[in-house]
């Protein structure tokens, strides 16, 4: 008499680690993506036809290779900036541009940024930026 054993039945079973592994796998990328994806910079942007400026109220603040500021041609301290800022921004239709030289440490340009900022520039444009082109 022969009797069947379990080992001659086929498994009827499905082996579910694999399937677990990936859907960890997804959820690990899902967490890591996440905060990139809704990381956003509030900007107010203008709507409408653009008004053109005249020359008379566009300002120029520019920082050399050696972090040195000049505003309107002439040389500025850093300290006295937010002073001449609020001064030459006080007509609400003027314009700040900023333009940095290429070689100009980034930590210069981040200190003179922040303070435009504070002394309430709202009007501000970037000149000169397709000399950074080939740097990023």
């Amino acid at each position: 008499m022969a009797s069947r054993t379990a080992e001659s039945q086929p498994i009827a079973q499905i082996n579910v680690t694999p399937f677990i592994d990936v859907l960890l796998v997804l959820l690990i990328m899902m967490i890591l993506t996440l905060p990139i994806a809704t990381h956003k910079v509030a900007v107010d942007l203008p709507s409408g036809p653009g008004k053109t400026v005249s020359p008379d109220k566009m300002h120029r603040l520019e920082i050399d290779a050696s972090g040195a500021l000049s505003l309107d041609g002439a040389a500025i301290t850093e300290s006295a900036l937010p002073d001449q800022l609020v001064a030459t921004m006080a007509d609400k239709d003027a314009t700040l541009t900023i333009r940095a030289d290429a070689a100009a440490r980034y930590e210069t340009f981040d200190r003179v940024l922040a303070t435009v900022k504070r002394a309430g520039v709202t009007r501000l444009g970037f000149v000169g930026n397709d000399q950074f082109k080939g740097v990023f």
